[in-house]
This record gives C-alpha cells, sequence and structure tokens, in this order.
C-alpha cells in the first residue's frame, strides 16, 4: 500500500471506520448502516475499487478493439459498463469506463488491476498507448440515497442528471450510476476535504454497504473468484450497455454474438439469498439435478443484507432457477433460503 492510501485510511479510521484485508468493513454499527442504505443518504469508500488509466494517441481505437462496448461513441461526459473477454468470450475484468483530460480510465475489482494491467500491456505492441495504475493518486467514493443529489450540490460538485452521465470538477469526475447512486473519482491530495463536506449530509458506512447497493441494483462485478467464469450476457452485460453488437472484432467477439443470435444463453442472473455467509465464486448444486454433484450456478457477487444473512448475484441454469432445493458450496450445503429472482 501506498504512502496515500495509507493516509486515506487512517484519516478514515480517525473518523471510525474500521478496516478489515485492505477493506473499509464498518464505521462502528454493521447492521445500522446496512439498514440505512435502503433508504437513507450514505458516503462509503470504495476500497475494492481499482483505477487503470489508458492514454496516448490511440487508447480509443485500442479499446475499441478490446473491449465489449462501442467505446469509439464514449462521450466526453458520459460512462459506459464494459467488459474484457478471452477468446472463448470468458470475462476477464468488468469496467465503468468513462473518459478524462489525459485518455479514458476505467475502474475495476482491485483484485484483478495488476493482472489485467500486465495482460492489457501484452496487446498494445506498436500502438501508441500507456497504460497506468492510477488507484494510489486517486480515491473512489460512493454517495446514495434520496438526498445525493442535493449532497452534491451542497458540497459545490455538480451532480448529473442521467444514469452514467458524467460530471467534472477540478479535482475529479462524479459518474451516475442509476437513479440514486453516485461514484466520485477524486484526487487523493483533495479526498479527505471532499469526504468531509459530504459526509455533513451523509450517514458513513462501510464498503460492504455499497456492495449490498450494488446487488440490488442488479450490477454484478467480476473479481479473482469469477474471472472466466461468465460470458456477458449470463451477468446482463447486454441489457445495461456494456456489450455492442454493432461494433468491430474483440477478444471473445464471435463467441459472444453467436451466443445471442442463436440464443443459447441457458445460464442466467438472479438474486439469491441465504441466512449465512454467501461469497463470490461459491459454486451452487441442485438436488433435483440428474446430476447434482455438478454445479448448476454460481455466485457472482455477495454481501450482507440488511435484513439479516446475505443477498448475492448469481448465474444460474434457468433449467434449476425455479428449484426449492438450492444448495451452496457443495452437495448438501446451505440451502437458499428463497427463490431466486430473476432480474
Amino acid at each position: 500500500m501506498n504512502a496515500m492510501n495509507s493516509n486515506w485510511q487512517e484519516f478514515l479510521g480517525a473518523g471510525g471506520a474500521r478496516v478489515d484485508h485492505a477493506m473499509i468493513s464498518d464505521f462502528g454499527d454493521v447492521k445500522a448502516e446496512l439498514a440505512a442504505a435502503r433508504d437513507a443518504t450514505v458516503i462509503s469508500p470504495l476500497t475494492h475499487l481499482g483505477l487503470i488509466e489508458c492514454s496516448g494517441e490511440d487508447a480509443k481505437s485500442f479499446l475499441h478493439n478490446q473491449l465489449t462496448s462501442d467505446v469509439n461513441h464514449l462521450e466526453a461526459t458520459s460512462a459506459q459498463h464494459s467488459a474484457w473477454c478471452t477468446a472463448k468470450g470468458r470475462m476477464l475484468a468488468s469496467f465503468l469506463l468513462y473518459r478524462s483530460d489525459s485518455g479514458y480510465r476505467a475502474l475495476l475489482s482491485s483484485d484483478l488491476l495488476a493482472a489485467t494491467q500486465k495482460r492489457l500491456r501484452i496487446f498494445v505492441l506498436r500502438s501508441k498507448v500507456v497504460i497506468s495504475d492510477v488507484s494510489g493518486d486517486h480515491q473512489v467514493i460512493g454517495l446514495s440515497g434520496p438526498h445525493a443529489a442535493a449532497t452534491l450540490t451542497d458540497a459545490g460538485l455538480p451532480a448529473p442528471a442521467r444514469p452514467l452521465e458524467v460530471g467534472a470538477f477540478a479535482d475529479g469526475q462524479v459518474i451516475r450510476i442509476d437513479d440514486t447512486r453516485y461514484i466520485l473519482v477524486v484526487a487523493s491530495a483533495a479526498a479527505t476535504t471532499l469526504w468531509t463536506r459530504l459526509a455533513a449530509n451523509a450517514r458513513r458506512v462501510g464498503t460492504p454497504v455499497w456492495q449490498w447497493l450494488d446487488i440490488d441494483a442488479g450490477i454484478a462485478q467480476i473479481s479473482d473468484a469469477t474471472r472466466e467464469a461468465f460470458i456477458p450476457q449470463m451477468t446482463n452485460y447486454d441489457k445495461i450497455g456494456g456489450v455492442s453488437f454493432h461494433k468491430g472484432c474483440y477478444p471473445g467477439q464471435e463467441v459472444v454474438a453467436r451466443t445471442q443470435y442463436l440464443g443459447k444463453v441457458k445460464r442466467h442472473l438472479y438474486r439469491i439469498h441465504a441466512d449465512g455467509v454467501i461469497a463470490a465464486g461459491c459454486p451452487i448444486f441442485c438436488a433435483q439435478s440428474p446430476e447434482p454433484e455438478h454445479p448448476c450456478g454460481t455466485v457472482a457477487n455477495a454481501a450482507p443484507s440488511p435484513g439479516g444473512g446475505y443477498d448475492a448475484l448469481a448465474v444460474i441454469q434457468e433449467t434449476f432457477a425455479t428449484a426449492k432445493d438450492l444448495e451452496l458450496g457443495a452437495p448438501g450445503g446451505q440451502r437458499i433460503a428463497s427463490v431466486p429472482s430473476t432480474l
């Protein structure tokens, strides 16, 4: 961890934050923080996200030829979901991609940052592109709730009007994610001052609260635990603008396109709940399956639920999605407490 990130954690720790495995787990009251996420305005340090920058005169064409989204038509004031796939169409990483003065930036799961940066560089070849890890120079903050827009305005920051619209300010960008959520990418030197201004009108909550909000919104994120587990349509990336079916070739494009046009997606994204702990990458089994020892699904993301237990997004084979005996981890394992809901 670099010195700036240490300073950020020390600042948050002085405000009551508790750190668990380099993530801000909570600010002292997990249950109340989760409850606040449902109907209050909350602010969270998004320490589970890393930030890659792609700059240089060929940055646009390079990314357009590598990612599933239409980078060529990404406007300066817009963001887009995107993915990077293997030749077999399996997602290596998922991104929230947006433009900056110096190029293109991609928010992704921090545990994939080093591997993604290293692998992307292999494909640069003679392109005039520089791929950098700029996480240490920035902090990522989430703001959510009914008064999130007013909180931004009161702090002198832009409050983009539409989902996936980006507003720039002197020390960073504000990205509107959906109707009530915003992500701020802020220069590290300005992060503590900005946090203090925003937190005056929002409850401080741990990173898992934001992860639950993602689950509630149906936004799956690829992490190291699910790397190469899904094709984009399994995680609904085609439904949230993360896949273009009108652009040219990119890694996995043939598989992704063929799957779309032949309607061969048999595994889909569902929201599930269990009374015990759920973790990303956890396999799902069904006792009714002709081969009950073989998984029929995989957990994509999971987080503690405001109502107790855990909520998760899971990719499940549609044949078994309505079964009442879905089990987590192993045959005979923890039961999923409710029938999965479609997304």
